[in-house]
């Protein structure tokens, strides 16, 4: 074959220095001119020139609805040679693979003794059904083929992908998480779509631009013909689109000039694009532009939650430095998104078509690639070119390339200085975060202020709201399932049939008692929708206690917990979960699971999501032990905390709220499946409380934010370093409790995520969130349209408010402690509700009405909001009035102190209070006098702890918060083999060890 490099002489070439009137050099313009007719007929005719190349065979080894396999070179299949299956881009045909035989990739790969198959999606606009493909559809497909190309071969699969193909291969790896795939070989694909575009236009107006396309439902019943997908990728690149036209019409008249690159361009410019589907489009947009899930995982593949995190396979990523459209930052994103993965790179100064089709793909990358397998195989070196990819500084743009690159950003209107300098993409991000958040946090807060007794709201209410925006959207995550509007609305409406069936009626109390799973969620929500009230009962709670608490007249549990029926009597009793299969229950005990939806015609009385702002939603439980106490919830505190928190934490469609608390927990319910809900966003709860599930689910659901409670995150703060915990996809922290020192350690660990404090008082009535996370400890400022909240004087010795002589309470300046106090309507009848006490009223001026939270606050001189402690746990000392929460947070501002709980004992004959502070340490830390001494030098005398006591363990409740009570138990603290304890001396000013 005749190349560029290698071409014939032509007799006539000198002729072209001679006079155009010599009859030579007529000759020679006539024969150019016969010649371009001749060739121009043939490209006419038959679509360009007969090269008389024969394409590589192969036989369709099977046919599937989404996909053919074919086998390359069957009959002379090496018989140890190891499989590789390549998957084209859904844009382009199978015949990537084998263009032309000087650049064919599986003719190569065959020579090097590799045995080729490839995925074949074929035509989508010639395929039956093929219009209404997904991406599902096509990992399962290239998942069904690794199964086939393995039982054929009895060998583990090397998978390798050009493009989008790449993006299937890694989807699929981490779906199977690697069953019967040896490697990963890549070109040119991303994983992280906030990388530079080749296009004018930032990633950020992307997303919302395919956000918008996505919700407005047009992609899904329209698809991209294959003209239209070819005219796209062209303008891509019009440069070098133009140069190649322009070269190809002025070489017209020379044909074996053109041979060698004829059937390049043919597939280039006519035969080898294909047809896009339009759901398929859709699923892209949704969750790899607008949501970014490559990156940050949780995407969901047939029902199945899938992140690359998952992948535990070496992998090659080829890169092309001069790429525009798998623009290099994108492309090596994988060593974030995949952590566990060996991740390798071969970097080649080529285009993103380049890197499998040309001259520099048969002499750079397929004998990179072959090498790579036989590698693998243990049968060669790994190729110097390829190296581990954190080892590799990133590969500069070879020369000329940057100018070029930055003359076609010019041509297009892209800004140049944006391609050098990429990393700028977060502070624009930054910057517009509050422009793009504005339009969904006005509705939220409006819809706060407008809340009143009379207003229609409830959990129930707003999942209805949420699956009518967005039926396809996925809701909740569980496991490694996700589970869509339409299907949770669904579930909820059959148990709704079935607790009416069974006998539930509005205005029950119905008490939950499950563990963490799907259905909890399910009942809690059908229990609103019916409105009923759903009293979560604690799985490791007193169940008689709560259940007398809560008043309840049913039960439903799952079938862990139905043995519990005898602990209560004259409850009716039901269970739900676990499938509809047989199981053998009590008589007396209602399976739900069994009473099949369809056949329940609903009574004249129900309405669905009934429930008024005033109504009581939820009743949860606080407390352990004697001390358990219930917390009423009504559908208004519950609704201000959901948009509060979605408000707050500018969540947004695609965010995914993971909470490490269970669904019975108010956080969880209040905060992470609240928040969610009000947000448009995506919930989850964790399956159990170590760091390393904690990191692989945050990991596989995308969670965008984490929320806590008191020490839940301390396990995962102190915990060793996680490979998934690198670039890990959360932004923020939220919840409340933590204490100070926690909250230093866990932005010292995770620099750049934020973190959300809220407060709400007992009834709700005063939300307050540090929305920016500092300083540190501080519980900010009141939302907007949260009730106003003041801090009024406060006799500590009394204990009282303090009035003036004309009756009324004086507002506390600065820096001075008081009571926080929320403002209600003296009109809303909820301002009397007995659920939220008594208001008060004439307190600052006469007629108006105020809530006690029944917590000391402080405000400082920049308006931010300090809690000091609950009155009713302030220490009357024969030193004064002490507050045991001061002690505690000058004890944990000690760097070796890792919890600390203070509390009360009484000490000698007179059983006078003494407060007492106990301590665990971190591992290998001490503790000594004079770190006690500075700790409490900013304390006033009577707020010292008189012990504070060295104690190996601080039990914690089922919400995470340190427990004193069994110490307190133990009276007046003693030292002992392990334990060590110090006293304040009678100066109150030193400690010395007992």
């Amino acid at each position: 074959m005749v190349t560029d490099n290698q071409r014939r002489p032509d007799p006539t070439d000198n002729l072209a220095a001679r006079p155009t009137s010599s009859p030579l050099a007529a000759l020679r313009y006539l024969r150019q001119a016969g010649a371009t007719v001749r060739n121009v007929a043939e490209v006419v005719r038959f679509g360009g020139l007969d090269t008389g190349e024969q394409a590589s065979p192969y036989e369709v080894a099977a046919e599937q609805v989404n996909y053919r396999l074919r086998h390359y070179f069957p009959c002379d299949a090496p018989p140890d040679g190891r499989p590789v299956l390549l998957i084209p881009p859904l844009m382009l045909t199978a015949e990537v693979w084998d263009v032309s035989p000087a650049t064919s990739a599986v003719g190569r790969l065959h020579r090097d003794g590799i045995d080729p198959w490839v995925v074949d999606f074929g035509d989508p606009s010639r395929e039956p059904g093929g219009l209404e493909r997904t991406l599902t559809d096509h990992v399962l497909a290239v998942s069904d083929a690794v199964d086939r190309v393995y039982a054929a071969t009895g060998r583990d699969v090397v998978l390798a992908g050009y493009s989008q193909g790449g993006m299937f291969a890694y989807q699929t790896a981490a779906l199977r998480r690697g069953k019967h795939i040896d490697s990963l070989v890549t070109f040119g694909s991303p994983a992280d779509s906030t990388a530079p575009l080749p296009i004018p236009v930032s990633p950020e107006m992307l997303a919302r631009v395919a956000t918008g396309l996505v919700d407005s439902g047009v992609l899904r019943r329209i698809a991209l013909p294959s003209w239209a997908v070819r005219l796209g990728f062209n303008l891509l690149s019009p440069v070098k689109t133009i140069q190649g036209r322009v070269q190809f019409l002025l070489t017209l008249h020379d044909r074996e000039a053109l041979l060698p690159r004829e059937r390049q361009r043919r597939f280039l410019e006519s035969e080898g694009f294909t047809a896009y589907a339009g759901p398929a489009i859709a699923e892209l947009l949704e969750q790899f532009v607008a949501h970014n899930r490559m990156l940050e995982g949780g995407f969901v593949i047939d029902d199945r939650l899938v992140t690359l995190a998952d992948i535990e396979v070496p992998v090659l990523s080829v890169v092309g430095t001069t790429d525009n459209i798998g623009h290099p930052d994108a492309v090596r994103a994988i060593r974030r998104a995949a952590p566990r993965a060996e991740v390798y790179e071969l970097a080649l100064p080529v285009g993103h078509f380049g890197m499998v089709v040309g001259s520099r793909a048969s002499r750079d990358t397929w004998p990179a690639v072959a090498a790579w397998v036989h590698w693998r195989d243990g049968q060669g070196q790994l190729p110097e070119n390829i190296g581990p990819a954190e080892l590799l500084e990133p590969t500069s743009l070879r020369p000329g390339a940057a100018a070029a690159a930055v003359g076609q950003a010019v041509e297009l209107g892209i800004d140049a200085t944006r391609i050098a300098l990429s990393t700028a993409r977060r502070a624009v991000r930054a910057a517009t975060g509050v422009v793009t958040d504005a339009p969904a946090l006005l509705p939220r807060l409006s819809r706060m202020s407008h809340l009143d007794a009379s207003t229609r709201i409830s959990l129930g209410l707003m999942l209805d709201e949420q699956a009518e925006r967005s039926p396809r959207e996925v809701l909740f995550l569980f496991g490694d399932r996700g589970y869509r509007q339409l299907e949770v609305k669904y579930r909820v409406d059959s148990v709704v049939k079935g607790l009416i069936s069974a006998g539930v009626r509005h205005g029950d109390r119905v008490g939950v008692l499950m563990s963490t799973r799907p259905s909890a969620f399910t009942m809690v929500a059908a229990l609103s929708r019916t409105g009923a009230t759903a009293v979560l009962l604690r799985p490791d709670g007193e169940l008689r206690r709560e259940a007398a608490l809560g008043q309840v007249s049913w039960v439903v549990s799952d079938p862990e917990h139905v043995d519990a029926v005898d602990e209560l009597s004259g409850v009716r009793w039901a269970v739900l979960g676990g499938g509809p299969d047989w199981r053998k229950l009590r008589p007396d005990v209602i399976d739900l699971e069994r009473i099949d939806p369809d056949t329940v015609e609903l009574p004249g009385w129900y309405r669905p999501n009934p429930q008024r702002a005033g109504d009581l939603a939820f009743v949860l439980f606080v407390g352990e032990g004697a001390t358990t106490r219930a917390m009423r919830i009504t559908n208004r505190r519950w609704a201000m905390s959901a948009l509060g928190t979605a408000s707050a934490a500018a969540l947004r469609p695609g965010d995914t709220v993971y909470s490490v608390a269970p669904y019975y927990h108010s956080s969880a319910l209040l905060m992470s499946v609240g928040g969610a809900i009000a947000g448009d966003a995506r919930f989850a709860v964790a399956s159990a409380s170590d760091a390393d599930t904690f990191w692989a689910e945050v990991r596989r659901y995308g969670a965008t934010h984490v929320s806590y409670t008191w020490t839940s995150l301390r396990a995962i703060i102190l915990a060793p370093p996680n490979p998934n915990e690198h670039h890990h996809p959360i932004r923020m922290f939220l919840g409340s409790g933590m204490p100070s020192n926690l909250w230093r350690r866990l932005i010292e660990r995770f620099p750049h995520t934020r973190v959300l404090e809220f407060y709400a008082s007992a009834e709700g009535a005063a939300i307050l969130a540090n929305l920016t996370g500092n300083p540190i400890g501080s519980l900010g400022r009141p939302l907007p349209n949260a009730p106003e909240v003041r801090v009024a004087a406060f006799d500590q010795d009394v204990p009282g408010l303090e009035l003036g002589p004309d009756g009324l309470v004086r507002e506390c300046a600065s820096g001075e402690v008081g009571l926080l106090l929320a403002r209600v309507d003296p009109t809303d009848p909820l301002a009397g509700n007995p659920l939220a006490g008594n208001p008060l009223r004439g307190v600052f001026e006469p007629d108006d009405a105020w809530q006690s939270t029944g917590d000391l606050f402080r405000r400082d001189e920049h308006g931010q909001f300090w809690l000091v402690e609950q009155v009713s746990a302030l220490v009357h000392t024969p030193y004064g009035v002490a507050v045991p929460a001061a002690a505690r947070r000058a004890m944990e501002a000690i760097p070796a102190v890792d919890l600390a709980v203070a509390y009360a004992v009484p000490e000698g004959e007179d059983a006078v209070q003494a407060l007492v502070v106990a301590v665990t340490l971190r591992q290998g830390a001490e503790l000594t006098a004079s770190e006690l001494d500075r700790a409490c030098d900013g304390l006033p005398p009577a707020h010292r702890p008189t012990y504070v006591q060295v104690v190996p363990s601080i039990p914690v409740t089922t919400w995470c918060r340190p427990l004193w009570t069994s110490l307190r138990k133990a009276g007046v603290p003693k030292p002992g083999k392990s334990r060590t304890v110090w006293r304040l001396d009678v100066d109150r000013q030193h400690y010395h060890r007992l």
